[in-house]
């Protein structure tokens, strides 16, 4: 499942990138998407059983406040990465955490870390 929507945040150069490299990525530019809300986006990525790649902590306010269950949602808190840093990074990680994404997740990319959150978000008493 190597189904990235990116983002707008995310270089749109990023997708031909991976694409390169035999994934099905698609930018949301590329889908006349650019000026979509959050929600939107994340209805598109559901339908189309695709994981959003993102900046934008939004993403996952949204799939926590809506209690859903997808899509998966990576957001990556790394600055000053262009493009073909961010597709190195995803191929780099998207084998460790394959699984959690076609389970449904919330994955936070940062310096020191690479954190997994199971979908939907169910909060503890």
């Amino acid at each position: 499942m190597n189904r990235p929507l990116l983002d707008q945040g995310v270089p749109r150069s990023a997708a031909a990138r991976l694409n390169e490299h035999g994934w099905n990525t698609v930018h949301v530019a590329e889908i006349g998407m650019h000026r979509a809300t959050d929600a939107a986006i994340l209805a598109h990525a559901r339908a189309d059983n695709r994981v959003c790649v993102t900046l934008d902590a939004d993403f996952h306010t949204l799939l926590v406040t809506g209690g859903e269950r997808g899509p998966s949602v990576i957001r990556i808190r790394k600055e000053g990465l262009d493009a073909a840093a961010i597709a190195s990074l995803i191929q780099s990680i998207w084998p460790g955490i394959k699984v959690a994404l076609e389970l449904g997740a919330m994955v936070t990319v940062t310096n020191r870390a690479v954190r997994i959150r199971s979908l939907p978000v169910v909060n503890q008493p």
